[in-house]
Order: C-alpha cells, then sequence, then structure tokens
C-alpha cells in the first residue's frame, strides 16, 4: 500500500483522544454493543477469554511479526503526507480521509446527501451516544452520534490472537467496514435490523453489507483524491487485496467460534461466516457499484 507524499491530509474528521484519562470503566449499559457495531461486536468475546486466560492456540501470525503501534504524536499533527516519516500512525489519516472522500462524492452522484462521521481515536475507554465503551469493544460504528471508534490497539489483537496476517490494508478494511455502517445509517438501513442471531438474520446481512460497501471503496481507493485533487493512496498491491480478505475472513462467525469454544453454532451467529466475509468483501472490489451490495434479498447469502 502506497500512500501520496504530496497529499494534504484533512484531520477535521479524525478526533484524536488517547491518553485524555478516560479510564477503563464498564462497558457499554446493559452489556449492550452499539447498533451497527461491525468488527467490535464479534471480537468482543475473544477479548474477554484474553483478560481471563489467553485463548487455546493463541499466538502471532506465522508469516509477518504483529507491528506495534508505538509511534508518537496526536494525530492532529497529521497534514501532510510527509509526515508519516515522523509519525507512522498517519496512516490512519490516510485511510480516514480516503474512505470518507469517497463517500462524501459517490453519495450525492446518486442523490443523496452526505453527513460526515468523525472517526474518534482512543485508548482504554469512551464515552459514546451509544453509551461509555472499552476497548474490548473493537471498532465500532454508534449511530447516534454518527462516529466511528477505534483503539490502535485492535490490530495487534487481529494479528496476535485471531491469526489475521495484518498489513496496512487489513486496517484500511476495518475502518471501511465501519462507514460502510455508517452509509447504511444514513439509507435507514440500520433501522431494518429486528432479528440479531442466526445464519439469515438482519445482523448477519447488515454486517456482509457493510463488507461489500467497504469493498466498494477498495475498487476506487487509488482515485480517490484529496481537496487539492491528489490522490491519496496511489497503489494498491496484490498482497494487499490477499490481506484485506484475510483480514474479513479472520473475523468471521465460524472462525471465532471454533477458536474460542471449539464448535461452530451457526443459530449464534451475528456477523458471517468467514467465506461469506469474503465473498461479499470481494463481491464490492468486483463491481465498485453499491448496487451489488443487496445483502436483504440474497438467498442464500
Amino acid at each position: 500500500m502506497k500512500f501520496n507524499p504530496d497529499a494534504d491530509l484533512d484531520t477535521s474528521g479524525v478526533e484524536d483522544t488517547r491518553g485524555s484519562g478516560g479510564g477503563r470503566g464498564g462497558g457499554l449499559p446493559g452489556g449492550m454493543i452499539p447498533v451497527g457495531g461491525g468488527i467490535g461486536g464479534i471480537i468482543l468475546l475473544v477479548v474477554i477469554l484474553l483478560l481471563t486466560g489467553g485463548l487455546p492456540g493463541g499466538g502471532g501470525s506465522a508469516d509477518e511479526p504483529v507491528t506495534q503501534n508505538t509511534a508518537t504524536g496526536n494525530l492532529s499533527s497529521c497534514k501532510k503526507g510527509t509526515d508519516l516519516q515522523a509519525n507512522s500512525n498517519c496512516r490512519f489519516v490516510f485511510y480516514q480521509n480516503s474512505i470518507e472522500s469517497f463517500w462524501a462524492a459517490e453519495l450525492p452522484r446518486r442523490g443523496k446527501k452526505y453527513t460526515r462521521a468523525p472517526m474518534r481515536v482512543f485508548d482504554g475507554s469512551v464515552n459514546t451516544g451509544c453509551g461509555p465503551a472499552t476497548s474490548a469493544v473493537g471498532p465500532f460504528y454508534c449511530p447516534p452520534d454518527m462516529r466511528v471508534y477505534l483503539d490502535l490497539g485492535f490490530f495487534e489483537t487481529l494479528q496476535t490472537d485471531l491469526g489475521a496476517r495484518g498489513g496496512e490494508f487489513a486496517e484500511a478494511y476495518v475502518i471501511a467496514h465501519e462507514y460502510g455502517h455508517h452509509i447504511q445509517n444514513l439509507y435507514g438501513i440500520l433501522d431494518r435490523i429486528k432479528t440479531r442471531n442466526g445464519p439469515s438474520s438482519d445482523s448477519v446481512r447488515s454486517e456482509l453489507q457493510a463488507d461489500c460497501l467497504a469493498g466498494i471503496w477498495t475498487n476506487h481507493a487509488t482515485t480517490v483524491p484529496n481537496k487539492s485533487g491528489q490522490p491519496l493512496i496511489t497503489e494498491l498491491s496484490d498482497d494487499d487485496i490477499v490481506r484485506g480478505l484475510d483480514a474479513a475472513a479472520s473475523v468471521g462467525d465460524d472462525r471465532i467460534q471454533q477458536k474460542t469454544q471449539g464448535q461452530v453454532t451457526p443459530e449464534s451467529f451475528s456477523h458471517g461466516t468467514a467465506a461469506q466475509r469474503m465473498k461479499w468483501f470481494q463481491k464490492g472490489m468486483d463491481s465498485g457499484d453499491m448496487t451489488a451490495c443487496d445483502t436483504w434479498s440474497a438467498n442464500p447469502l
């Protein structure tokens, strides 16, 4: 994945609250996961198990060491592409700018107004329009305040405990998936979620659609410009795409259940299988068109 060093970055949509002393208080009220919780909901059990003794057969990716997010400096200082040299976490501003810029142009082209959704980066815990949340929830989208929430430490968990290969595009996929929930929210699709468990539940259909929407952005990623007309991301390699698909598979219900409980129980699915998540992400990448993402009428999924 290559970023344009001459790109102007817009930090107005990135709220970096790390180190603000939010503490590690309780989770969402009544154990609630945010509506449209995306990646976060499915990893909650994994993180709980990690905190209480770890997962069976845990360990890092075999082909690449885990990259720690040790870069210092608030993301608000990421103004130019060259700032990546001093703060590698500026890549998250690239992701956010590219994803939101794409949808901000795509929706009006389809006659739909786009409303911005800031990405709030936190550590430990955070207060949201969905209630207080901890890092254990993982990345999520909160419809009431229209924000994507992200603890950068999640990407280490994605590799070391969920078995993903990781890499920059795996990170971009996760964020694009959460912005997919924002697009659903703007279209009123999240209001259709009535059944939350089962292989064909509304929750599964919503999550797979968000994967497909992430794939649509991927299709256009190297052509999305900043306000100066410069492309933000200049290259996606075949390896990047493989890592994105691998990340999607790693958070499949069946993969998570097999790892955490040693068996797969489809009646409790909420996000879709590894194969389904890869399928719909790939479908979005191949088409680049929102009309390809109708998971609500697809049968089978």
